[in-house]
């Protein structure tokens, strides 16, 4: 898969990001079952613990971002897709694939609701990311 071109985030994701930064992601990471997506920070190499809405099939646990390749954990699962998922309060190694020839919209009919309307609502380029679970 060839690197996709990062184009600046509208207005739209910039506030979106900005709540979730600020105020919900905080919130959420401290839930003890919240599943999370863990990658390792692209700059820092520091682990970064992002809220996801996702469900696990089989070994693969799939997600779609709501900014594509502007998110910034799909930024960092470019430079080192080694990821770790926390479902249910276990952690699990793995390894990401952004999918952009996956139907990201069919995809979210197949994830948790709630978090689908989430992302349809206020997501724009969504992406398909499917980790391969490891353990």
């Amino acid at each position: 898969m060839s690197p996709q071109p990062q184009t600046q985030p509208g207005a739209k994701q910039r506030i979106v990001t900005r709540f979730q930064r600020l105020v919900a992601n905080p919130l959420n990471r401290r839930l003890p079952f919240q599943t999370l997506l863990e990658t390792t920070g692209r700059t820092s190499g520091e682990p970064r613990r992002t809220p996801v809405g996702g469900r696990r099939t089989g070994d693969s646990f799939w997600i779609v971002s709501e900014f594509g390749f502007t998110s910034q954990y799909v930024r960092n699962i470019q430079a080192d897709p080694r990821v770790r998922v926390r479902l249910r309060g276990r952690w699990h190694h793995g390894t990401a694939h952004l999918l952009p020839e996956d139907d990201a919209v069919a995809r979210l009919r197949t994830l948790p609701r709630f978090n689908s309307a989430v992302v349809r609502a206020l997501g724009s380029g969504l992406l398909t990311v499917r980790v391969d679970l490891a353990d």
